[in-house]
């Protein structure tokens, strides 16, 4: 620690005590602080709940399809639907799902589709407004939510429990030093904590290894999703339908997918999905994105069309067999955290909400028998026989047989199995299959691929990175420590650039890294630059980096992308 580090840690932190502590306002944990406050209410009991989330505002760093499966609130908010303020109210009624070719593409039957895959009954809309509509709800019932404040330190007790978590300063310049306007962290202890961060969350990052929470587990496995919200020709609106395709523009060793969603008044929202155990380091998620949106069978949606708004985000794809312990000594983890996204139906706020609701009931329970800082076991015993396991189990061979088979096969196989568990009761011929790598062990060399190359953008229906960033509203404090860290500042072009081309100047989705030459004619004196204030939090590069060199960290709170409506 170095002496200015020092100075900062001697000065006190106020601290303030809660029953729970939720890192993340999504739905996850809005869900847990709702259920609390409902238990609580039912049985009499005062119950304090605060939930801390690092976007300028609930909602602001969320990003989904979405195609929400309304499960979740029917048993949250039974009487969500005849709300004012309603975030959901385009009802699926159109659902078709293609298979791809470059000029062309197949439509696949409906009834040749699993049950499960069905959309009927689902609803459209933005995930950000559902966050939105449920933080109302949960301050409506007395919980605290402080949006604007990073969690960025688990703080431990003597026993090595959990006790809650402290945000960042704020006010230190890029050196680390304090400005004027330097303010300390906050700690917020808590008899609880949940950590409902979302994919890749930082803290959870570290709550994992230090339990040991994924023993005996497949390696989680992620996805990079980028969409993009736009305002069509009332022509070309048909409200309610929902269209996913695999296949062209992606190989057939690549998997990954698309959606279609139409919504609200000429909205559709477009998005693309690439698995990151992807093997080409010349791959770029968004440029295919961007070639995908020129498929004839989509590119007529947005003729006369307005793009509103961009974002990317990493998804969990791990699913069953890769959910790690979820209950730790002093807190518990929820939702994406935990890793709880159906990867064929594209789906997982249902489950983030059901988590949060489980959770719940296992913190009041602990609560009211007069226990702190212990292991909540009967959340993590109870999570596979309740709704969420029967949600995941059944599709859970599907991701391994399309990383280990290729598209047209393993989908295939994927949806073969899908049938045979819904016929015989959740068994499997194939057993349940385990994820073989993590992502980052995915790459190949560059001299063993055909390397990839891509067009220019047109500016009306294809884009560039810096003007997609520029619509995701991202803005970060320039003068702040980098929250992009580099743990060998040397790799990045002594490793990286000579074996794999330095695959992060693609995979991120945001222009946030280069390879900038000082003869760029030569290709000489090559130097590694990091745009953070680019970063829009997708944290593919904490991810897919072949090297595991780079970590991402929360930048000050508030930073990051402001999505609207998305």
């Amino acid at each position: 620690m170095t002496e200015m580090d020092q100075n900062l840690e001697a000065q006190s932190r106020e601290s303030m005590e809660y029953d729970v502590v939720i890192v993340g306002a999504g739905p996850a944990g809005l869900a847990a602080a709702i259920h609390i406050k409902q238990l609580a209410a039912e049985s009499g009991a005062d119950i304090s709940v605060v939930v801390v989330e690092k976007g300028s505002e609930v909602g602001a760093h969320i990003l989904s399809g979405a195609v929400v499966d309304p499960i979740g609130l029917d048993a949250l908010l039974p009487d969500w639907r005849e709300a004012e303020d309603t975030p959901l109210t385009t009802q699926v009624t159109d659902d078709h799902f293609y298979l791809l070719g470059p000029s062309g593409g197949i439509r696949l039957p409906n009834f040749l589709m699993p049950p499960l895959m069905s959309n009927h009954g689902n609803f459209i809309g933005s995930l950000g407004n559902v966050a939105r509509f449920l933080a109302a709800r949960a301050e409506e019932l007395g919980v605290e939510i402080y949006p604007g404040f990073a969690a960025t330190e688990i703080l431990y007790g003597e026993n090595g429990a959990v006790e809650g978590i402290a945000t960042g300063d704020m006010g230190i310049d890029r050196h680390g030093h304090p400005r004027a306007d330097f303010t300390r962290g906050m700690e917020l202890r808590g008899k609880y904590t949940l950590f409902a961060e979302g994919a890749r969350g930082s803290l959870t990052k570290q709550i994992i290894p230090r339990f040991g929470l994924d023993k005996g587990r497949s390696p989680q496995k992620f996805g990079i999703g980028l969409k993009e919200l736009w305002q069509v020709d009332p022509s070309r609106f048909k409200p309610g339908l929902v269209q996913h395709s695999f296949g062209w523009p992606l190989d057939s060793g690549t998997g990954g997918g698309s959606f279609l969603y139409h919504f609200e008044d000429n909205l559709v929202a477009v998005g693309f999905v690439v698995h990151l155990d992807y093997k080409n380091p010349t791959l770029s998620p968004f440029d295919e994105f961007q070639r995908f949106k020129t498929h004839p069978l989509i590119r007529d949606t947005f003729e006369g069309a307005k793009r509103l708004s961009y974002g990317a985000r990493a998804i969990t794809e791990g699913g069953w067999q890769a959910v790690p312990a979820l209950a730790f000594p002093g807190g518990a983890l929820l939702g994406c955290a935990a890793g709880f996204v159906n990867v064929p139906r594209i789906k997982g706020s249902h489950n983030a909400v059901a988590s949060g609701m489980l959770a719940a009931r296992s913190v009041v329970s602990a609560l009211a028998a007069g226990r702190a800082y212990d292991t909540l076991q009967d959340y993590e015993d109870g999570w596979r026989a309740s709704s969420i396991g029967r949600d995941l189990k059944p599709v859970r061979n599907v991701k391994p047989l399309w990383s280990r088979f290729g598209t047209f096969i393993g989908v295939a196989l994927g949806g073969f199995d899908m049938w045979t568990t819904t016929l015989t009761g959740g068994r499997s011929l194939f057993g349940t299959l385990r994820h073989r790598k993590r992502d980052c062990d995915s790459l190949l060399t560059i001299d063993r691929v055909k390397p990839l190359t891509y067009p220019k953008p047109d500016g009306v229906l294809t884009f560039d990175k810096l003007s997609s960033v520029f619509l995701s509203n991202t803005s970060h404090s320039e003068d702040q420590p980098a929250h992009l860290k580099l743990t060998d500042p040397a790799v990045p072009i002594k490793r990286n650039l000579p074996l794999y081309g330095e695959p992060a100047r693609l995979y991120c989705p945001a222009g946030v890294y280069e390879v900038v030459y000082g003869n760029e004619e030569a290709h000489t004196d090559p130097r590694f630059v990091i745009n953070a204030q680019n970063c829009v939090h997708c944290k593919t590069c904490d991810i897919k980096d072949p090297s595991q060199n780079i970590t991402w960290v929360p930048p000050e709170g508030g930073g990051g992308p402001n999505y609207p409506n998305m």
